[in-house]
């Protein structure tokens, strides 16, 4: 292990609701858009929540060397193929391999990606042969000739939360390390900052890393919505999502994928790469508090921006923007809100009241209040979003923040973006927050090369 081998960006990419490729998807984050609409991937009109952030117009195939590799992938993986495709040509990747430079089996794929699509109508066609009306019992054998009658194979293995990376894998010839991690909302950052670490154990020399997922289809929007956890605000779609908002009533389903390219900075300027920014520390803890719930104190979502920090060598000051998990739910937004507070304005000594100046805090803000909650892929988008800001020094704002919460009393951006160098200063370092069901928190630091 080499912990001071820097690791950097060469390459990203993503396909979101807002648009398939970095600068479309980022100057409509700039102004603000909203890519929320009501939901077309089924018919939704008698659920709760009758909206959704989708990915449109997108075709996979337009992105790959050979469709046929890829004819039975499911959304999620056509979103990760369609990104990695990005991020693999701007690294300038194939130039090497093409001069024989790059070894596959030092070629890796870290990805916390989740399931794809589930094939809704033969699965419920087998259950209701399986259950007739007036049943006390299951009929498996009706069940099981329904299904088998009905569903595909291709159909059933390609929900799978690994697949993604496995049409990655063939789709670049990647024979090196290869994980999927599904930890929720925190994957693809989980996934970024283990990534980092096999590079710095000098495991591989390249990683392909971020996640993809979607959760717009029957199933995903009724656990949620059983959760309580979607906006219900029908009547007023584009806006529903309101990260850190009086009213907010949670969040905003969404779907993508974004994908980086990985790899050390000596590895990166050897073949004459230019890298991007840098991923300059992680940190991941658990609540061990409850599965749905984040712990009051946010101890753990602190624990982990205070590891990201320490890993980078950074101290508070340095940061110039919080990219926020910032949901739109009343519990995980004055839950983030308490922990930034935590580690950003600390009480001075055990004994010392808690302070009521936050004025040191870095701005904060949440993209998911334009391109809604990505689950797995979320934190990886986030990530992209801060390479952008480092770039152009700009940040996004927070959409739709009229009304702050009581508790949620800092610079959270609101509804216009910030041009930190009109102002002559610079966007240098980013934190990105990253917490998931279970309790997991996933944090990293994005820094300027």
């Amino acid at each position: 292990m080499n912990p001071s081998a820097r690791v950097v960006i060469t390459g990203m990419g993503w396909v979101t609701p807002l648009g398939h490729d970095i600068e479309t998807v980022w100057s409509r984050l700039l102004a603000a858009d909203s890519g929320v609409k009501p939901i077309r991937r089924f018919d939704a009109k008698t659920f709760p929540t009758t909206f959704a952030a989708e990915v449109e117009g997108y075709d996979h195939r337009l992105f790959v060397r050979d469709p046929s590799l890829h004819e039975t992938a499911g959304h999620h993986t056509g979103f990760a193929l369609g990104a990695a495709a990005q991020a693999w040509a701007q690294s300038g990747l194939q130039a090497h391999r093409d001069a024989g430079k790059l070894d596959p089996e030092r070629l890796g794929v870290y990805l916390g990606s989740g399931e794809g699509s589930l094939d809704f109508e033969p699965y419920v066609g087998a259950c209701l042969a399986g259950w007739p009306e007036g049943a006390r019992e299951l009929d498996a054998p009706a069940w099981a000739e329904t299904a088998l009658r009905l569903a595909s194979a291709e159909a059933e293995i390609e929900q799978e939360p690994n697949m993604p990376l496995a049409h990655l894998a063939l789709e670049f010839e990647a024979r090196g390390p290869a994980y999927n991690c599904l930890t929720a909302c925190a994957a693809s950052v989980q996934a970024i900052g283990e990534a980092s670490q096999i590079l710095q154990r000098g495991d591989a020399d390249v990683m392909l890393t971020g996640g993809a997922h979607t959760m717009i289809h029957p199933f995903g929007v009724t656990g949620f919505n059983r959760l309580t956890a979607l906006s219900n605000r029908n009547d007023d779609i584009t806006t529903a999502s309101r990260p850190f908002s009086r009213d907010r009533d949670g969040f905003v389903m969404g779907e993508g994928a974004g994908i980086l390219v990985l790899e050390t900075l000596e590895h990166a300027q050897a073949r004459g790469a230019t890298p991007l920014a840098e991923v300059a520390g992680y940190g991941s803890t658990a609540d061990a508090y409850r599965i749905t719930d984040i712990h009051p104190e946010g101890r753990g979502a602190a624990g982990a921006m205070r590891q990201a920090l320490d890993m980078a060598g950074v101290s508070r000051g340095d940061i110039d923007w919080i990219a926020a998990h910032g949901t739109g739910t009343k519990e995980n937004d004055s839950i983030e809100t308490r922990a930034i507070k935590a580690v950003f304005a600390p009480p001075e000594g055990p004994d010392a009241p808690a302070p009521t100046d936050f004025s040191a805090v870095p701005p904060v803000s949440s993209i998911k209040s334009m391109m809604g909650h990505l689950i797995a892929a979320a934190g990886v988008v986030q990530c992209i979003a801060a390479v952008l800001a480092i770039r152009d020094s700009k940040i996004p704002p927070t959409a739709n923040l009229r009304d702050p919460a009581d508790d949620c009393d800092l610079d959270y951006v609101p509804l216009e973006a910030r041009d930190v160098a009109s102002a002559g200063g610079s966007v240098d370092t980013v934190l990105s927050n990253s917490f998931g069901f279970g309790g997991q928190n996933d944090a990293v630091v994005i820094r300027r090369v």
